[in-house]
């Protein structure tokens, strides 16, 4: 079976095709500027040579269009014709509490992400306008919706109730969600197999560290608490979000500085965190760099970042009255060496003792821990499109 993995942002789409008889990937890439004058097609199949299309897409369904004929090109294309996809998965965002799994897109399914826009009003529109596009072009095609938030719906509502009057729960759904549902996912089950175990038996905290971050305890193979909540703002420091703050911040600067709740919205999402606490970048790289150069705001940025997951990590493995297993992963997570030995120190109570020497790496799946540790310390490239692979590889097959 052959599954077209598709992401939609607003501006963008990322996608892979992928051969799941052997879980290989046959082609990936990415249209950038959707709508926007310069688009462009950046493709890249497996075993030849880059390609990049320039030309104008005035939509998603055209953006679309010519990811399936680059598959399908004789000299840069991986297969024949369109008729050998059999299924298309699409990252969904938000699927609220409507969605506690992956399910295949019926009309019935279709009007519950677009329920579900009030909560993710930044992305669902786009994930629908790829559904949709990717349904006009391959009509015949089963096309399966994979959740962000659904991974993290077996919380209990000691971490999911907000302490707001139960009415705005009820009304509105106010609660916490959890977002990278898929990447916890994938790197939970793969450290339980590094460690030899079934995910039902080990307790696991997963941290996700990239531009946008969180954290989540897996208990037996279930999310208990994480750290994103109503929206992805809430929870660690990140790369241009202020991650959790005292809530009466917000009407203060408002008032102080005349911003409307639009503007105060911005300033959080897009101009605090790592960024703005450095004044240089919301790159780890850059930060990194001008620590080297002596600037001590990029110092004050890297402490608070890695304060926080540290701080995350040690009420996670409260929360689960112990913890196996603690992973890095995305960006930040697989390649910055000296972040991740700078949030291990100071967790050596917990039985998380890092071995230097083994920490030395980016990029690759391998244990960091020192041997003895009581605590697997673990390196897991995440791969979220092959966890949307296999479940629409698995929903399609049971169809």
């Amino acid at each position: 079976m052959k599954v077209l993995v598709m992401n939609c942002g607003s501006s963008s789409l990322k996608y892979q095709l992928l051969d799941m008889d052997t879980e290989s990937l046959l082609a990936k890439g990415l249209v950038e500027r959707i709508g926007i004058s310069g688009s462009f097609l950046t493709h890249e199949p497996s075993g030849k040579d880059k390609v990049v299309i320039e030309t104008e897409m005035k939509n998603h369904t055209v953006a679309i269009k010519l990811v399936l004929d680059a598959l399908v090109n004789p000299e840069h294309g991986v297969i024949s014709n369109m008729k050998e996809i059999d299924a298309v998965g699409h990252r969904v965002v938000h699927g609220g509490e409507t969605f506690t799994a992956s399910a295949i897109v019926t009309e019935e399914v279709m009007q519950g992400i677009i329920d579900c826009q009030d909560l993710a009003p930044l992305h669902n529109p786009a994930n629908i306008m790829g559904i949709e596009a990717c349904k006009s072009l391959m009509p015949d095609v089963p096309q399966v919706a994979v959740f962000d938030t659904a991974f993290h719906q077996t919380m209990p509502e000691a971490s999911y109730i907000y302490g707001l009057p139960y009415e705005y729960y009820e009304k509105y759904k106010i609660r916490r969600y959890g977002f990278h549902g898929t990447s916890h996912k994938y790197v939970s089950q793969r450290a339980a197999a590094m460690l030899g175990k079934q995910p039902s038996e080990v307790k696991i905290i997963t941290c996700h560290l990239g531009n946008g971050a969180s954290i989540a305890a897996v208990n037996g193979g279930q999310v208990v608490d994480t750290s994103m909540g109503f929206t992805p703002l809430e929870g660690l420091v990140m790369g241009t979000r202020c991650g959790l703050i005292d809530p009466a911040i917000m009407p203060f600067i408002m008032e102080k500085e005349g911003l409307s709740a639009k503007e105060m919205d911005t300033l959080m999402n897009k101009k605090s965190g790592v960024l703005g606490i450095s004044g240089i970048s919301s790159d780890m790289r850059d930060i990194e760099n001008g620590i080297k150069e002596g600037n001590n705001r990029a110092k004050i940025a890297i402490d608070v970042y890695a304060h926080y997951v540290r701080k995350f990590i040690g009420a996670y493995a409260a929360v689960m009255n112990g913890v196996d297993a603690i992973v890095f992963t995305a960006g930040i997570g697989e390649n910055s060496i000296s972040l991740r030995a700078k949030i291990c120190d100071g967790l050596q109570f917990l039985g998380i003792e890092l071995d230097e020497e083994k920490n030395n790496v980016r990029g690759k799946e391998v244990n960091l821990s020192k041997d003895g540790s009581k605590v697997a310390i673990l390196l897991i490239p995440t791969n979220e499109e092959l966890v949307i692979a296999r479940d629409t590889k698995e929903l399609c097959s049971n169809k």
